[in-house]
Formats: C-alpha cells, sequence, structure tokens
C-alpha cells in the first residue's frame, strides 16, 4: 500500500539535461568526446565517445535513428577504438552504456540532451577553445595505460 510520503521521487541515477541545476556536462572535446562530471561530482569525470560521421547523410541518417527509436529499442555509435550503444528506456529517457571500474553502468539522459550532444558531430560544429584541452586530457590517459599483448 502506498501512501503520500512514499511517492516521493527515488532516483538510483541521475538523468542528465541541459537545464540542470548541477554542472555535469564540463565539455565536448575536438574528437566528439563528451566529458561529464559522473553524478553532477566535478572530481569524477569520464569521456564518452560521442558520434562522429564522415557526411552530412550519415549524421541525417543516425539523428532519424536516434530520434525514431521506441522503448526497448538501442542504437550502437561506431568508432575506429570504441562503440557507444545508446538504449532507449522510454519515450524521454535515454540510457548510454559505459564502465567504470569494469563494473558496466548507464548514464542517464532525456531525448534532448542527447540529441543535442549527437548534433556535435556536424561538419561544422567547433568546440569551444577551452575544450581542446579535454582532448589532450584524454590521449594523456590513453598514453598511460599499461598496453598488453597476447602471445
Amino acid at each position: 500500500m502506498l501512501t503520500k510520503s512514499m511517492e516521493a521521487l527515488f532516483c538510483l541515477s541521475p538523468r542528465y539535461r541541459l537545464d540542470d541545476e548541477s554542472v555535469w556536462l564540463q565539455g565536448i572535446d575536438p574528437s566528439r568526446h563528451y566529458w561529464i562530471s559522473v553524478n553532477g561530482d566535478s572530481n569524477f569525470t569520464i569521456a564518452i565517445p560521442g558520434l562522429v560521421v564522415s557526411s552530412m547523410n550519415e549524421l541525417k541518417q543516425a539523428i532519424r535513428q536516434f530520434r525514431s527509436l521506441q522503448p526497448g529499442e538501442q542504437m550502437t555509435v561506431n568508432r575506429i577504438a570504441s562503440d557507444c550503444t545508446i538504449h532507449c528506456i522510454s519515450a524521454n529517457c535515454y540510457a548510454v552504456e559505459d564502465q567504470i571500474n569494469d563494473a558496466p553502468i548507464w548514464h542517464l539522459f532525456d531525448h534532448e540532451t542527447l540529441d543535442s550532444l549527437l548534433m556535435t558531430a556536424h561538419q561544422e560544429w567547433q568546440c569551444a577553445p577551452s575544450h581542446i584541452d579535454l582532448g589532450r586530457k584524454l590521449l594523456m590517459r590513453s598514453l598511460l595505460q599499461t598496453a598488453v599483448t597476447k602471445k
């Protein structure tokens, strides 16, 4: 039995929105990685690989595919080094798969926010000058990772 006090919002994971009070989007680097502060914590920032296209038709196709997603459907954003899967949870809730410390997680976004992030794949889009350093940070992270080869 639900009482009025039990109907309070219980959020397991915040949903990132463009009009959020917390500053979750740190920036978008030139290689279209979306730098977000996980749960709005500026001390815990990750880079999610974003959409990269080679033509305007490819961009239109990807945006149409995203906009036509129905609950339970997913699409994959393919990149050279990594992929990103977007799940449609409901009409205005989308999850982007990721891993943190080898644990699978989902970052939740509303439709408008994820649509806006995907639109940065447009050929004429340019990142803010201050976001170029985010790309350098990602490069440094990859250089510091231990390379392991299998024999």
